[in-house]
């Protein structure tokens, strides 16, 4: 080939310098534009995860309260007490042969005209085949097998240790999937691409197949059948959702309700008592811990396989307290009180908020001042109550990990029932963090941050390569951490929003080097381009995040007026970002987010009043409803809806009087309200609107809104 001349290559570079110029330009022009793109995919993401979390910290909260009350409740009577107990300790009243006998499937006739398939033990391959092919058709199995196939399935799960011990050597391979969340789709697709369960193909599913999705039952039914068919290849670990406290606020309970209006109190009340059973974790060749949440620096996996499991029907009802340590219970809940002992040895009373003395009741005739007195009284008690309880909206302090009294304080049996509480609650409910340490995990408002190090003794002490955990949503279905000693695999496609992460599985053959699998479930996520995916799921994030902050409007006027010392209606845009984190505490990015949030001002003032008003004209466009109810309403529905469901202890969908009554009596014995029993009565009556007898949940929902509009 013919050099080229010094002088031939000058005009070389002449005539190509524009090209080399524009092809730079557009390289720097892509590299910020996905630049930008991945910027904005984290803020989308961390809007959805603070959202999530704060969820599961209300429900942890609301729970608190509810076993505060129960356990400072005296009851007037034998009869009184046992109604009580059934209706918040439900689940675990249930003895045995009692179980047995309410959830009796043989008494259940298959009509004639019933197509679905159709189960007889011992289970085989085709019926698994069956199920498929039946589920996938949108068909329902009926009652009885359901109660028969919980029955089998609570049996062979009593037989297994804890700990599940799972070999490379009997199978070509382990195939690990993480969180499910009733979404039958992935569960499909991972059989489609993976094969189904066989002397060949073992699976381990890692917990919270339950909740969210619409299809949780179907998933649960899919699993047990192939439990019971391959028992050596199916394995099961519980998780956090596996909990029917859990279950009532986040859909399963409403779901198995709405499949089976008939019989699916006895179902939810066998499912209760078949997650109590699955085993916590499950070790490969004794080199790979399969846990669903994480660990903590008390982790101790020899405690773990000698608990009894079956006890913690729900992990969030653990802490026991008993009525002679009085003061124990008190330091749990509040640790600023301090216990002072007299001279003689005697105990003096803690120091406690002092409890407000409510007002005369006045005349139930009189039903606009009988309510407003009732919401005056029943906010003062209940404030009360959530600071002696620490769940005050204001406190950063959550009641859980960090609050839970030290073991050295407790006598013998509650220690041990509080260790097993702390390692089950751990394994279940943490996260990894970057940082060195174990922290109280405030975010999901249970278990703990463990750090490398944590995970690092843990592996050392019992001789393991890694951990593999799920409990925490991927963009990607998974993700390393800790030196890649920590695996996160979560199998839930579209979890947040079509497009919004891929679903992955992990296969484990005898070497133990993972390898891993991701899918979209949903066909439309395929035809999105990165930037429509993106764009689609940043409107949804973004819309969540509105109607958070819809909800909280008088406290964010409250926080906003604190910076307009003027009384000018303006505040800047920097004082805008730290007034809506200090009462949201998601823990956002505020200033990187307000442009999609405020729109832009020269002078870069904020009129917060106006801003206010436009985020409720797009509720009330929605609901139709006075802005102020509106705004009540969406901060405390979830909540409303979870309390209605725990009272409503037959999931009818109805309270009965007698149910209403009888809790109405927890909180009046222990708020010092002086009701009779007629008035009482003349309260349910009053809310009873379409005179039924009974009250469901929009009545419910109504006589809020009316309580708190007579304010």
């Amino acid at each position: 080939m013919p050099q080229l001349q010094p002088v031939q290559r000058s005009t070389l570079v002449l005539v190509l310098s524009p090209a080399f110029k524009a092809a730079v330009l557009i390289q720097q022009w892509y590299r910020r534009y996905v630049a930008r793109l991945e910027m904005r995919r984290r803020c989308t993401w961390r809007i959805f995860q603070s959202i999530e979390y704060a969820c599961e910290q209300d429900q942890i909260k609301l729970h608190n309260f509810f076993s505060y009350l129960m356990d400072h409740f005296t009851p007037s009577s034998s009869k009184e007490r046992d109604f009580i107990s059934r209706m918040f300790i439900s689940g675990e009243s249930f003895k045995e042969a009692e179980l047995e006998k309410y959830c009796d499937y043989e008494s259940i006739e298959v009509p004639d005209s019933y197509t679905g398939p159709r189960l007889s033990f011992p289970l085989l391959p085709d019926h698994a085949t069956a199920l498929l092919e039946a589920f996938k058709q949108k068909q329902q199995l009926h009652a009885r097998y359901v109660l028969n196939l919980l029955h089998e399935t609570r049996k062979h799960l009593k037989q297994l240790p804890n700990i599940s011990h799972v070999s490379t050597c009997y199978s070509e391979e382990v195939t690990v999937c993480g969180d499910l969340h009733g979404q039958l789709d992935d569960l499909f697709l991972i059989f489609y691409k993976n094969g189904l369960p066989s002397p060949s193909k073992s699976y381990v599913f890692n917990g919270d197949f339950v909740d969210r999705g619409k299809q949780s039952l179907e998933i649960l039914i899919i699993l047990f059948t192939f439990l019971l068919i391959y028992p050596k290849e199916v394995h099961l670990n519980r998780g956090n959702h596996e909990d029917h406290m859990v279950n009532l606020r986040y859909g399963f309970t409403k779901e198995v309700m709405h499949k089976y209006k008939v019989h699916g109190k006895k179902i939810l009340k066998m499912i209760q008592n078949v997650f109590c059973w699955l085993p916590l974790a499950t070790l490969i060749d004794q080199k790979v811990l399969i846990i669903h949440g994480g660990i903590s620096d008390t982790t101790d996996l020899d405690v773990l396989e000698k608990i009894q499991r079956n006890k913690f029907v729900s992990v969030l009802r653990g802490k026991k307290r008993k009525k002679s340590n009085r003061n124990v219970e008190i330091q749990e809940t509040n640790e600023e009180s301090k216990a002072e002992t007299d001279p003689a040895g005697n105990e003096a009373a803690h120091s406690l908020p002092p409890s407000p003395q409510p007002a005369q009741a006045p005349s139930t005739a009189n039903r606009l001042e009988f309510s407003r007195w009732v919401r005056q009284t029943v906010q003062e008690q209940i404030e009360w109550c959530r600071r002696l309880v620490d769940i005050s909206e204001s406190e950063e302090e959550e009641l859980t990990y960090a609050s839970v009294v030290s073991l050295t304080d407790l006598d013998g049996p509650c220690r041990t029932h509080q260790e097993d509480w702390k390692q089950i609650l751990d394994i279940l409910w943490s996260d990894p963090m970057p940082q060195e340490g174990c922290i109280v995990n405030t975010v999901r408002g249970g278990g703990c941050y463990f750090g490398p190090d944590v995970t690092r003794k843990i592996l050392e002490k019992y001789n393991l390569q890694f951990l593999i955990r799920s409990h925490e949503c991927k963009q990607e279905g998974y993700e390393f951490c800790h030196n890649r000693k920590v695996l996160t695999i979560f199998s839930a496609s579209n979890y947040y929003e079509i497009g919004s992460n891929r679903g992955a599985y992990v296969k484990l053959g005898p070497d133990l080097v993972p390898h891993f699998v991701q899918y979209q479930a949903n066909k439309a996520a395929h035809t999105l381009t990165m930037t429509q995916r993106i764009s689609r799921v940043e409107e949804s994030a973004f819309r969540a995040l509105r109607e958070k902050l819809f909800a909280h409007t008088s406290a964010l006027i409250s926080a906003f007026k604190a910076y307009d010392t003027d009384n000018t209606g303006r505040i800047t845009l920097s004082n805008w970002a730290t007034a809506v984190e200090s009462v949201l505490h998601l823990g956002l990015p505020w200033r990187m987010l307000r442009p999609q949030l405020v729109h832009s001002t020269a002078d870069g003032m904020l009129e917060y009043k106006s801003w206010l008003d436009d985020l409720a004209m797009e509720r009330r466009s929605q609901e139709h409803i006075q802005t102020s109810l509106l705004e009540v309403i969406y901060r405390n529905r979830s909540n409303l809806e979870t309390i209605f469901r725990i009272i409503d202890r037959d999931h009818s969908g109805l309270i009965s009087f007698e149910e209403f009554h009888q809790t109405w009596k927890l909180f009046s014995s222990h708020m010092n309200i002086e009701l009779t029993d007629d008035g009482i009565n003349d309260l349910v009556r009053s809310i009873d609107f379409n005179k039924d007898g009974n009250i469901d949940f929009n009545e419910f929902l109504e006589a809020f809104r009316l309580v708190k509009q007579s304010q």
